[in-house]
């Protein structure tokens, strides 16, 4: 009778504990997710700051050129940071 009421509390207390630990791993993604973006736009600006520049000293293609590879660099940010959020998501 004893073993039966500590196995009965064990499961009860994994029970309760299980949404805690899914709402932790919704933070852990939503972080990510929110890390991967803001990485983005720092990318984004990035380029768009070189593209500025470029222009301002009279090459448009080479301006042109900074902002794409500041628009790539900043999809591949946004491709990790889901990639990640997924992670968390299944962990």
């Amino acid at each position: 009778m004893h073993k039966i009421m500590i196995a009965a509390i064990a499961v009860t207390g994994m029970l309760s504990a299980m949404p805690q630990m899914a709402q932790a791993d919704d933070a852990k993604a939503k972080m990510e997710s929110m890390k991967g973006e803001a990485k983005a736009k720092g990318q984004e600006a990035k380029g768009e700051t070189k593209a500025l520049i470029e222009e301002a000293q009279g090459n448009t293609m080479r301006g042109t050129m900074e902002r794409a590879k500041g628009k790539t660099k900043a999809a591949g940010e946004r491709i990790k940071g889901k990639a990640k959020e997924l992670k968390a998501k299944t962990e």
